[in-house]
């Protein structure tokens, strides 16, 4: 498969069609991303977001996102998501490679990922990719209630 990796700056049709395909393979409560949401996080300055092309369509998505803090540039990728069709042909890694390039030109110390522990697969990669298992505890605050 002859995949690219590109960085989003503008809004699209095919980008929101793409979130509307590969969200839910995420996430089984991703709300639905319509242009206006599209709008917003590729226009935040936070955020990078990436995709994985081939010549007939989007078949993954990336975001990286970076926050200059009192300790240093902190970065984490964020909504790692390869469609169904595409797994194990190695688009992850070139979207994952891509942000690590990106943070690493930035200045960023470390890039940190969360990762459900059932994502077998995914954590192999992370895992064969470099990255390492840090003890901590993630707290969530639902605002929604």
């Amino acid at each position: 498969m002859n995949v690219r990796v590109e960085i989003i700056r503008e809004p699209s049709r095919d980008l929101v069609d793409a979130f509307d395909r590969l969200l839910p393979q995420l996430s089984s409560t991703a709300k639905p991303f319509d242009h206006e949401a599209v709008h917003r996080t590729v226009s935040c300055n936070a955020s990078t977001v990436l995709v994985a092309r081939t010549s007939e369509a989007i078949v993954g998505t990336l975001t990286l996102v970076m926050s200059p803090l009192p300790s240093g540039l902190r970065a984490r990728i964020e909504d790692v998501v390869v469609d169904s069709t595409a797994r194990g042909q190695g688009v992850a890694g070139l979207l994952i490679e891509e942000a690590v390039r990106i943070a690493r030109e930035a200045g960023a110390r470390t890039l940190d990922l969360t990762s459900r522990p059932d994502r077998a697969a995914a954590n192999r990669l992370y895992e064969r990719l470099g990255f390492r298992t840090r003890q901590s505890t993630v707290y969530r605050f639902p605002l929604d209630r």
